[in-house]
């Protein structure tokens, strides 16, 4: 994406999924939960916070208070961060932002960095940059988010914001990797006449190729049926709204976000957050593969954390508590 094209955009996806792939088979994709806290940090809790890796890619969900330490004890290399996706401006999500801009200033970047979230978030970092004297060596492209949209794209991937519903604007992200081709049949090349070498790569990359006896022979000849990418999703600071599921539905991992207990619903709806129960029927409406609640009210000591585990696995069980610094490695199913 071009700096320059720093506005409103999207695409149908059906477009995104005529795109060819090639080398998507060699993507590793893994999520780091820097913090898992709401409100407020904890000594042993920080702010919700998640790192997405796809390979050499790396992209940063909220940013809140303290988001610096979990990276660092990581070991994660945030120099390389590409953009930053932020929920909303409530300062549990978002105070940590304006360290890791002049942070990044520290070492030699050409790159852009992007950053995505609802209106205000460009306001928020102009206005640090400028009470901060911030002193920044690098494109700094932020886009503010009003509707459901692709916010950004890779060769082989997008990233999508969805609306939620909060105290303030807020949204939610997925991040969806388009089919993968099927697998190359080598006896099938061979009876077709295809000798062993370029032609064989040729057919990989979606090209038809002439055999050796003259005739055509075409990809759908000698590859499988196109395979499955992969999808993440990330949900926080939201009551419970049906139109989540369709969302993140079919997500590999979802991180969502999980305030209360069951017993305080009606305070979680009053202030337009989500237990965990509510959590795990999104999960399971939208027949994810797992869920990881986050954002716990600071009033669950790590024990007590124990008792949202149990409502949501009563919903659906395939449900983990995150904690900080807990990694998670995204596989392909097939």
């Amino acid at each position: 994406m071009d700096p320059e094209d720093a506005g409103t955009f999207s695409f149908p996806c059906s477009l995104v999924g005529n795109a060819h792939l090639r080398y998507i088979d060699f993507m590793n994709l893994k999520a780091f939960v820097l913090g898992c806290g709401g409100m407020m940090p904890l000594p042993y809790r920080h702010l919700t916070s998640v790192l997405l890796r796809r390979d050499g890619d790396l992209f940063l969900f909220d940013c809140g208070e303290g988001t610096q330490v979990s990276l660092r004890r990581l070991n994660l290399k945030w120099k390389k961060i590409d953009a930053i996706f932020i929920s909303h401006t409530h300062a549990d999500h978002i105070t940590g932002l304006p360290g890791l801009m002049m942070l990044s200033s520290q070492v030699d970047r050409d790159e852009p960095l992007y950053i995505y979230g609802p209106p205000k978030v460009a306001d928020y970092v102009e206005s640090s940059r400028k009470v901060l004297d911030m002193y920044i060596n690098y494109p700094v492209v932020v886009k503010e988010i009003t509707a459901p949209c692709v916010v950004h794209e890779g060769k082989d991937f997008y990233i999508k914001a969805f609306l939620l519903n909060h105290t303030k604007p807020c949204v939610g992200y997925t991040l969806e990797e388009l089919d993968r081709p099927g697998e190359f049949n080598p006896e099938a090349a061979r009876a077709l006449n295809v000798p062993v070498g370029p032609l064989w790569s040729k057919l990989q990359a979606g090209q038809s190729v002439t055999a050796s006896d003259g005739s055509t022979v075409t990809p759908e000849q000698v590859m499988g049926a196109k395979r499955s990418g992969r999808k993440f999703s990330y949900v926080t600071d939201t009551m419970y709204i049906p139109s989540i599921a369709p969302a993140v539905q079919g997500s590999d991992l979802l991180i969502c976000e999980s305030m209360f207990s069951q017993d305080m619903e009606d305070q979680a709806r009053e202030k337009k957050h989500m237990s965990a129960r509510q959590a795990a029927t999104i999960a399971r409406d939208a027949q994810v593969k797992q869920l990881g609640l986050i954002h716990y009210s600071p009033r669950y000591t790590d024990k007590e954390l124990d008792l949202l585990l149990q409502e949501a696995r009563n919903v659906f069980p395939d449900t983990v508590l995150t904690r900080d610094r807990m990694v998670f490695d995204i596989p392909y199913v097939d």
